[in-house]
């Protein structure tokens, strides 16, 4: 088979894909509807679980939604309420289970699927640590307790005998996977691919520039959900800087939140260069495109990203990315030829590079150059045809004597006892980790972002970086 060819074995078979982010325009949403793109107009037979999310009413026949409650620091990402997977898979009977990024509906799915007698094989993809996010949204001692049940967690799922694949997006989180013992022969390095036809320099709108930067002033730009979690503390001590070394620049900040108090602390960050910095709010498509390519030079900073599409969005665009050295983005970029990677806290050396660089027009030429040769390589078809030929693999080493669809079987009644109390056990644990970390915040709302602005705040004067 060619290396970029789909596995004719997966033509025609049922693919349950079930995930927390798909309402919302983010980097995991991107991922997970590229693959089931890429799966469905392939000959897969796929079918989507995913939340309800607010202001679509309507689905596809291929879809089953799922009822839950929004988060209201973040609207656009839902805690599924309980549900039986038998009800499930009474409608749809997979070959194949693929879940996407772990939250409430990964979970119960896969705690309901490891007391099945005879499960589909299931592929886990990781592209959210939890984790990371307990430490900023859980007060003390809480944040602690919370990280070490969701290790307990998930390293207790990730152990399911069902469970064939686990992908992983970059070397931190695979540090993290062995640190909670997913087994090691199980976890494949899956990164993401990039749209290299509309992200690409060839979307440059001088007018834009001009509309932007009337003075010729350099842009920047930065493209990410606003959140307290993604560096705008970092961002604005940079743009401050900046302003302090008469540097004539524009920053394009590119990204929105569903919650307005959430934009307005963001935004009041950067109450001091307010002249210089441009709220875009949410882009898309061609808009998006033509923010990137318009750019010089592409500021990321922050800490809580497993891979940073927007990274690789920027450099098929032809533009050079400057990145805080932690994370999916250390992955990505190579340092000194396609942008350039900082350490974490070193703001001095972050705007020494950002004056350097985008003074030096052949230099920036260059990396500009490099950055889109190595987005070529890395394209949504060969990134998704590599998670495609592992399911392939995998259904090759599932029992494929009965040509019948896949029937899950049940114990005997004393088996049913005991499997439904364990059932019962195991989803008292999720139930009891969601009563202390995502309820809280349900009904207090917006009140915790105050500790998560000191924790970003510590975070950049010193202490412990958060992890991705």
């Amino acid at each position: 088979m060619a290396s970029h060819q789909f596995p004719d074995t997966l033509r025609g078979k049922k693919i349950l894909l079930a995930t927390e982010s798909w309402g919302p325009v983010n980097g995991v949403s991107r991922t997970t509807r590229s693959l089931v793109e890429y799966l469905r107009a392939n000959g897969a037979e796929l079918t989507l679980v995913a939340p309800v999310f607010k202001g679509k009413q309507s689905f596809s026949t291929s879809e089953l939604r799922l009822p839950g409650c929004p988060l209201p620091y973040n609207p656009d990402l839902t805690v599924v309420y309980p549900f039986h997977v038998d009800d499930i898979f009474n409608k749809f009977t997979p070959d194949l289970v693929y879940l996407a990024s772990p939250a409430s509906l990964w979970f119960q799915m896969l705690l309901q699927i490891r007391q099945l007698r005879n499960p589909p094989p299931v592929l886990l993809n990781f592209q959210t640590d939890l984790s990371a996010y307990a430490e900023i949204m859980l007060p003390a001692p809480l944040d602690r307790f919370g990280v070490w049940l969701l290790g307990t967690v998930q390293g207790f799922l990730f152990r399911t005998a069902a469970v064939q694949t686990i992908f992983y997006p970059c070397r931190d989180i695979r540090g993290y996977l062995e640190s909670v013992r997913a087994p090691a022969d199980r976890l494949v390095e899956l990164g993401r691919g990039v749209d290299t036809t509309l992200f690409c320099p060839t979307r440059r709108d001088e007018q834009f520039r001009s509309m932007v930067a009337p003075n010729g002033e350099i842009i920047l730009i930065t493209v990410c959900r606003i959140a307290p979690e993604k560096g705008f503390e970092f961002l604005a001590r940079v743009a401050e800087r900046l302003v302090d070394e008469k540097v004539a620049f524009k920053l394009l900040i590119v990204g929105g939140n569903r919650n307005p108090v959430v934009e307005d602390k963001v935004q009041r960050l950067f109450d001091r260069v307010r002249d210089r910095v441009i709220f875009t709010g949410f882009l898309t498509g061609d808009a998006l495109s033509r923010a990137y390519a318009c750019a010089d030079l592409f500021l990321h900073c922050s800490v809580t990203e497993t891979f940073g599409l927007v990274v690789l969005e920027a450099m098929a665009s032809g533009v050079p990315v400057i990145a805080r050295d932690q994370g999916g983005p250390s992955d990505i970029i190579q340092h000194g030829r396609t942008g350039y990677l900082i350490p974490p806290r070193d703001l001095e050396t972050f705007v020494h590079l950002i004056r350097e660089v985008t003074g030096d027009r052949t230099r920036l030429m260059e990396l500009a150059g490099a950055a889109r040769r190595y987005a070529d390589e890395t394209t949504w078809e060969k990134i998704n045809c590599r998670a495609a030929r592992h399911m392939a693999e995998v259904l090759s080493h599932t029992d494929q004597e009965s040509q019948v669809p896949r029937q899950v079987s049940r114990p005997g009644a004393i088996g049913m006892f005991f499997e439904q109390l364990r059932l019962t056990l195991a989803l008292g644990l999720v139930y009891f980790m969601w009563l202390i970390s995502v309820v809280p915040l349900i009904v207090h709302g917006n009140r915790f972002l105050p500790r998560a602005w000191q924790a970003l705040q510590g975070q950049f004067q010193g202490t412990r970086p958060l992890r991705t």
